[in-house]
């Protein structure tokens, strides 16, 4: 047999073999994790290719509602100083990289938390959009997002909120105004309409982003 007809036989079958092993998919169940908010002053969410939506919980409790299955799922646990941690595992091989990305339905967080309750909040994920609805929290909040948008509605802050975009956009509003706050800017290949300003002031906004805008104004 020519060596050439060989070498096509053993491509056309190694490919038949990827796509056979990308073609069986886990589908994703819905899960919710809820706990009393009086358990909880801290929260962290480190995730990857998921969007992570925050809003205002009217019961006093926390609730987050995921969707996961045997190869990606979550870790959540609560520590004796009351930081709940959420963050992403995985139990992937190689063929599992290969394909479709979940459905869009189940790459989303939701999170509802007691308004005027955590002394800090931090997120971070890749690829996917940061959304917060407005939110008081008693001392720091950190977002970060590679390859998606961070908006926030007046998000309100007693010591800092630090934010930081790459290959997306920025915008938001922020309570207080902007003399209330020292102000970090750093921006490449965008534009932004925040200027640094690191006069001493009782609140701290540090902004940057790369290949992407920032728009950022106060209430």
């Amino acid at each position: 047999m020519n060596k050439k007809v060989v070498t096509l036989m053993v491509v056309l079958v190694s490919g038949s073999l990827l796509l056979t092993g990308c073609s069986t998919s886990i589908p994703f169940v819905a899960k919710t994790y809820t706990i009393e908010g009086s358990k909880v002053s801290s929260l962290i969410v480190d995730v990857r290719d998921r969007e992570i939506e925050v809003s205002v919980s009217n019961d006093g409790l926390v609730h987050i509602d995921y969707f996961e299955n045997a190869k990606e799922f979550y870790d959540i646990s609560v520590s004796h100083d009351k930081v709940l941690t959420m963050k992403a595992v995985t139990n992937k091989d190689w063929k599992d990289f290969i394909g479709l990305s979940p459905a869009i339905g189940a790459r989303k967080i939701s999170i509802q938390v007691p308004d005027s309750h955590l002394s800090s909040l931090d997120l971070s994920t890749t690829k996917q959009d940061l959304i917060l609805f407005p939110l008081t929290v008693n001392g720091s909040v950190t977002l970060s997002s590679n390859g998606g948008n961070i908006t926030f509605e007046k998000m309100d802050v007693k010591t800092m909120l630090k934010v930081t975009g790459k290959n997306g956009n920025i915008r938001g509003t922020v309570a207080g105004s902007h003399d209330d706050f020292s102000i970090l800017t750093t921006i490449k290949k965008g534009k932004t309409n925040l200027s640094t300003d690191l006069k001493d002031k009782d609140k701290r906004l540090e902004v940057s982003n790369n290949n992407g805008n920032i728009n950022i104004t106060f209430q």
